[in-house]
């Protein structure tokens, strides 16, 4: 059975830190197998598309393009099981 699993951490507003956000993941065969949405300052990001994902030693990343057209680079830290913004790119515009 497919569903999703919603890990929820608090967001922490420190200059120069990665910002902590809450993540809803799609859980097949594995817990966190990929965001499907995400939560910035209580704003709510659907994933619209996985543009990349790759590993590191105890944590997970994701590349998404979420509705708002603009890329975010999701890390998954595996041993403590909390979620971090890591990257942004804002979407070109004609």
């Amino acid at each position: 059975m497919v569903g999703l699993e919603v890990r929820s951490v608090d967001q922490v507003s420190t200059e120069g830190a990665m910002s902590e956000i809450r993540v809803s993941c799609y859980a097949g065969y594995r817990a966190d197998e990929r965001p499907s949405r995400f939560y910035i300052r209580d704003r709510e990001y659907e994933v619209q598309e996985l543009d990349g994902q790759w590993y590191s030693h105890g944590a997970s990343y994701f590349r998404v393009r979420a509705q708002d057209g603009n890329y975010y680079v999701l890390r998954h830290d595996e041993g403590q099981d909390y979620w971090t913004l890591d990257g942004f790119r804002a979407a070109l515009r004609d």
